[in-house]
């Protein structure tokens, strides 16, 4: 008997784990076909708040026009001397290098002997015309030993001309044996050594680059979805990757008209003029951009997701009971959160935010 009992009361048991499962998938089963008949909307009311348009943008750090100079030699020579080293920091005026200038030396000084020996010449002549001029007026001379000494003074004074001439273009020679700086700034690289000798063509060998880090500009490249809402003037903020808890500031200067293709996407060059007084940027650095475009205050919006585009429209759907409606508008400015509302809906309507569960058709 104690075991029957026994066995009996393990069927009570199973039978009624059996039942508890079944109710359990019951309620599992009612509540799909509940949740597939009715979705739970995610929505937002229609209201008025303040909208801080920003873009955003990546680009590099560069040089500014005129900020980076490679700097060379006007004449052929061996390289006597470099003063300059990668990384030295250097005034406009400095002395980089000099090359080897006997040779110039030499026809300076062989021009202005030669200038010296004309001017006599011509001292020579002039006296000689006097005479002969005081001679023709006592009928002593004729016309004709006039003219020929006259002539005699012109040649010998253009063949003086010839010679400063010379001097000066042998002077200006001997100059561009003296490499000058033409900017202050850091030397970037260099690119010849003393001792070697260089040779001047079409185009001038490059002794150094010197670059100015006070006169840096951030190139940034802007999707043509928003280049619309970029203008002179506006402000700016950027990290680098070195420095990425620093902000760094500066405003924008200029928007070149040449569009940049990368990737089938149409991008264009924002110039954004900084300020680097502290020396820490340096040409192409990476810049993550952020442009101010102003602020919009009190303006009708929305979530920026509730905002679809359908058939070249802007639409967004609004819950009239429990129903989803189709609603055209117009948008204006849009931050990271919301999007301004021009025409379309009013204040206090709700939009539905992301999926609608309707088709482009309704």
């Amino acid at each position: 008997m104690p075991a029957n009992r026994i066995k009996m009361k393990k069927i009570i048991i199973i039978l009624a784990g059996i039942v508890l499962i079944g109710a359990i998938i019951a309620v599992v089963i009612l509540s799909s076909h509940k949740s597939d008949g009715k979705s739970p909307l995610e929505t937002a009311v229609v209201k008025k708040r303040n909208i801080n348009s920003s873009i955003l943008a990546t680009g590099s750090v560069k040089p500014m026009i005129g900020a980076e100079v490679k700097v060379g030699a006007r004449l052929s020579g061996k390289v006597e001397h470099l003063y300059a080293n990668i990384g030295d920091k250097i005034e406009k005026g400095q002395v980089i290098a000099k090359l080897e200038q006997d040779d110039l030396i030499a026809k300076v000084n062989e021009a202005k002997m030669s200038l010296e020996v004309s001017e006599a010449n011509l001292d020579l002549m002039q006296k000689k015309l006097q005479r002969i001029q005081a001679l023709y007026k006592k009928d002593l001379a004729s016309k004709e030993d006039v003219d020929v000494a006259e002539r005699d003074c012109k040649v010998t004074q253009a063949q003086v001309n010839l010679i400063k001439e010379t001097i000066k273009y042998n002077e200006t020679q001997l100059s561009y044996a003296t490499i000058i700086a033409p900017i202050s700034g850091i030397i970037a690289s260099v690119s010849t050594q003393e001792g070697e000798t260089v040779a001047a063509g079409l185009n001038a060998p490059t002794f150094v680059t010197i670059i100015d880090l006070s006169r840096l500009q951030v190139d940034t490249f802007v999707d043509e979805t928003d280049i619309g809402r970029v203008v002179i003037s506006q402000t700016a903020t950027f990290t680098v990757d070195t420095f990425p808890d620093k902000d760094f500031s500066g405003k924008v200067i200029a928007i070149y008209p040449k569009a940049i293709i990368q990737q089938n996407v149409v991008y264009y060059d924002v110039v954004i003029a900084i300020a680097n007084t502290e020396g820490l940027l340096k040409p192409d650095m990476t810049a993550s951009v952020i442009i101010s475009a102003g602020n919009r205050d009190n303006v009708l919006s929305v979530p920026n997701k509730s905002v679809k585009r359908e058939s070249e429209q802007k639409v967004v759907y609004i819950l009239q009971g429990d129903k989803p409606v189709r609603k055209t508008v117009k948008t204006g400015w849009k931050d990271s959160s919301f999007t301004e509302i021009l025409e379309g809906i009013s204040e206090g309507e709700t939009v539905i935010i992301g999926e609608t569960g309707v088709s482009d058709s309704q």
